[in-house]
């Protein structure tokens, strides 16, 4: 039957803010000691990592062992991959024009300005977003074909995003191709493959749990606002913000799908 143990996952959403808390506290001082805080975008990823690795060791004995085996993997491997690409783009370079331009009219101390706005502002979203990962460690019985829905959801999306980086990062590495506009491959389907690979992969860990109707109405709000952050806030907004007035992008943009991909030629 299927069910939830409520205390355990009281206990692991404690956990779990600890944990998300002690990887940003920690970038932290590595940002310090570095001059640079872009190194918050590396613990992002890992974030996401610390939260499996807490909840999978918190949950023992408890919940479905196969279930817990696996949403530990795809979060892991989800988490650690991001965070490995973000380090390899970000190595040798200075601080992110972001995190530069809110840092220059902060008032007060730029550093503690930065704690409270990114780092603890995105271990506090790393919390929220981990919710149905959290929750997966406490349901106590087997898992159903919307568990292995998701997980199909969560494996195309990790390939999407996956193809997506690899495909820009060998495209910026061509010194022919500085100053345009990347349009081949994914990139000419969707404008962000990157960002919708991220969409599937949590929509996908959404549906692990969705089995659980209770469960699922109270881990909604995670997708939600990750699809929110990808497409309003810090993902496809912000970044075609800094990206207006680039030579080709105009047309790009009219030609390509904005989110969802579509055939070349047509938008979204």
């Amino acid at each position: 039957m299927n069910g939830v143990d409520w205390d355990g996952f009281g206990w692991n959403l404690a956990a779990g803010a600890g944990a998300a808390a002690a990887v940003m506290l920690v970038t932290f001082l590595i940002a310090l000691r570095m001059g640079v805080h872009r190194v918050v975008d590396v613990a992002w990823g890992l974030g996401f990592a610390a939260v499996a690795l807490v909840s999978y060791a918190l949950s023992w004995g408890d919940g479905d062992g196969a279930r817990r085996v696996l949403v530990t993997v795809l979060t892991v491997v989800w988490g650690v991959r991001l965070a490995v690409h973000i380090g390899r783009r970000g190595r040798g370079h200075g601080e992110d024009p972001r995190y530069a331009d809110m840092l220059a009219k902060a008032p007060g101390d730029p550093d503690l300005y930065a704690l409270r706005k990114v780092y603890l502002l995105q271990g506090g979203l790393v919390w929220l977003v981990s919710l149905p990962v959290q929750a997966a460690y406490h349901l106590t019985g087997p898992m159903g074909w919307w568990a292995w829905a998701g997980t199909v959801l969560w494996a195309a999306g990790l390939g999407f995003e996956a193809v997506g980086d690899a495909q820009l990062a060998r495209f910026r590495r061509d010194p022919a191709n500085k100053g345009r506009i990347m349009d081949r491959g994914l990139w000419a389907w969707t404008r962000h493959p990157n960002y919708f690979g991220d969409f599937c992969v949590w929509w996908g860990l959404f549906l692990i749990v969705c089995q659980v109707p209770v469960v699922a109405a109270v881990t909604l709000v995670s997708p939600v606002v990750m699809s929110l952050l990808l497409t309003k806030g810090s993902g496809k907004a912000l970044l075609e913000r800094h990206m207006e007035g680039r030579p080709g992008f105009a047309e790009y943009r009219a030609r390509t799908s904005g989110f969802f991909p579509l055939p070349p030629g047509r938008r979204g």
